[in-house]
């Protein structure tokens, strides 16, 4: 039987190739309500997602999307209950491992930005083996926020600057944005054009706050584990239609 996936393996025929997004970011927001709609435990909105952002992760490298980056965990969500941040922990470290194999052979070369060295240590260990066998992989540029937070990284940011300013290696009148910008996380990428949020949610969250001044917002109506290739698609058709002035006229 032919799926809605099936006929979107391939660019659909009204979007423009040459004006694609060079990079997307997403919000993955909405799990723990997809899973409350459907009277199960909020953990499986969580492996839910999982498929989503695996699927989406492919429709990128279909479509000749170079990267990819999204919201897998934010300094803000150790608020959550225990057992739900544990489980989280478990499943970051369980898909990995499932999954390093295949992001090896799809060509995917994945980075972790965020303050990693609060995680567990288990979780870190697969995190560096990931990072260390995919860094020469020329595919979709998947960069996951795990222990992010935007403000933090302005913040880590400015402390490195003032570090060379105090050693006397750089001068005041030396930083600008573009310093700044290389003093980030996302240094090895451009700017996201578009950001997907999911669930309705219309706010960054703390999320790539430099990054994304001039950046494309779409906001979805659909929980996480429901956005999927034609949902995709309408986002960029979205996106497609937009004039990007950069403030200019």
């Amino acid at each position: 039987m032919t799926t809605p996936h099936t006929l979107l393996r391939s660019l659909p025929a009204d979007l423009d190739p040459n004006r694609l997004p060079h990079h997307v970011a997403a919000i993955m927001d909405g799990n723990g309500r997809w899973a409350a709609q459907r009277h199960l435990p909020r953990v499986k909105g969580h492996q839910a997602g999982v498929d989503a952002l695996k699927e989406l992760l492919r429709c990128c490298k279909d479509w000749g999307i170079g990267a990819l980056t999204v919201f897998a965990f934010s300094t803000e969500n150790w608020g959550r209950p225990r057992y739900e941040v544990e489980f989280l922990m478990t499943l970051f470290e369980k898909v990995l491992h499932r999954e390093l194999s295949e992001l090896v052979e799809e060509g995917v070369r994945i980075r972790f930005v965020g303050a990693l060295y609060l995680l567990p240590e288990a979780l870190q260990q697969i995190i560096r083996e990931a990072m260390a066998v995919t860094a020469t992989n020329t595919g979709v540029q998947f960069t996951v926020g795990t222990n992010y937070g935007a403000r933090e990284e302005i913040v880590q940011a400015c402390r490195r600057l003032v570090e060379q300013a105090r050693l006397g290696q750089l001068q005041p009148e030396e930083v600008d944005e573009k310093l700044i910008a290389q003093h980030l996380y996302t240094h090895e990428l451009p700017d996201p054009d578009l950001l997907i949020r999911t669930s309705g949610e219309s706010r960054l969250s703390n999320f790539l706050l430099w990054q994304m001044a001039y950046t494309e917002i779409y906001v979805a109506d659909l929980m996480w584990p429901d956005f999927d290739r034609p949902a995709f698609h309408a986002a960029l058709k979205s996106y497609q239609g937009r004039q990007r002035r950069f403030g200019k006229v």
